[in-house]
């Protein structure tokens, strides 16, 4: 744990846990290409498709879920929730091998993993370390951090591999914390962080039950540094949660967000009704 002094007090960079790997893969379909096939060739293409995709869906190693995306930055989205980053690129694999893989043009994709952010605990637990006097980064220190962070995983592990919430209308975006000039969030005094944190986390609670959100580390991964799902039945809930949130500090001082993609959920046997030009509909639960 690194500790920085800069005259505004201790900056202990704040704990976190990680669960589920995470790959969105964004692609447009070649329609021209894929109308000019015969029927029984599609046919085929499809069902292959639904086998592979249905076998990923809802398994003990992992989840993928499938988005029809709205507007011009893909047809379809590709959620992949792993044990591992081999096992995310095994299912990158298996998909390209797949016959209807040539018709699947990637515009882009986000790596992660599910992160928990512990604003509160970590500031909780280093206070505690310092009043027993355990000076930063001894073995004392790191065994009683590992200590603390063990027992977490256990007892939020259904947040660490969590399911893909059964939700028509899905959100995802990309965001950072300013590293600005004017405003830089990793040069805030901890105590500060926690607190935006906090407020921050305060307006998402006023959504629970209308929103199911899904938050990624990204950091060393991709080009930003958390991705951000949103799971609802009323896709103006996200309008709504979003602007709010613009008018919190953490968000409205240090935010800095990527494009938005937004799509309905649909289950893998309705993969050939897209594939035929129409809407999926959300289909039926998938075996566990």
């Amino acid at each position: 744990m690194v500790f920085a002094d800069n005259g505004k007090g201790l900056h202990p960079v704040p704990l976190t846990l990680e669960g589920w790997s995470i790959l969105h893969q964004m692609f447009r379909i070649r329609w021209p290409e894929w109308n000019a096939l015969a029927r029984e060739v599609r046919r085929k293409a499809v069902d292959e498709a639904v086998s592979v995709l249905q076998s990923m869906e809802n398994t003990a190693a992992g989840r993928t879920g499938l988005t029809a995306l709205l507007g011009h930055k893909g047809d379809l989205m590709l959620i992949h929730f792993r044990d591992s980053m081999d096992a995310l690129n095994e299912a990158e694999l298996a998909l390209a091998q797949l016959k209807l893989a040539p018709f699947l043009e990637p515009t882009t994709s986000y790596l992660s993993v599910v992160e928990l952010g512990l604003y509160s605990a970590s500031g909780q637990l280093y206070r505690s370390l310092q009043e027993k006097g355990v000076a930063p980064d001894t073995a004392e220190w790191k065994e009683q951090v590992n200590a603390y962070l063990a027992q977490a995983r256990k007892t939020m592990v259904g947040r660490l591999r969590p399911d893909i919430p059964a939700r028509r209308y899905l959100c995802f975006y990309p965001m950072d914390k300013k590293r600005g000039e004017a405003k830089n969030w990793y040069d805030a005094p901890f105590a500060e962080r926690q607190r935006m944190m906090a407020d921050h986390g305060f307006i998402g609670r006023r959504y629970a039950g209308q929103v199911t959100q899904i938050i990624s580390g990204s950091i060393g991964f991709d080009d930003w540094e958390w991705g951000v799902d949103l799971f609802a039945d009323d896709p103006v809930v996200f309008k709504k949660l979003v602007y709010e949130m613009r008018f919190d500090e953490a968000s409205a001082l240090y935010g800095l967000f990527g494009p938005f993609y937004l799509g309905l959920q649909f289950r893998a046997e309705e993969l050939g009704t897209l594939l035929e030009g129409r809407t999926p509909g959300f289909g039926t639960e998938p075996a566990a």
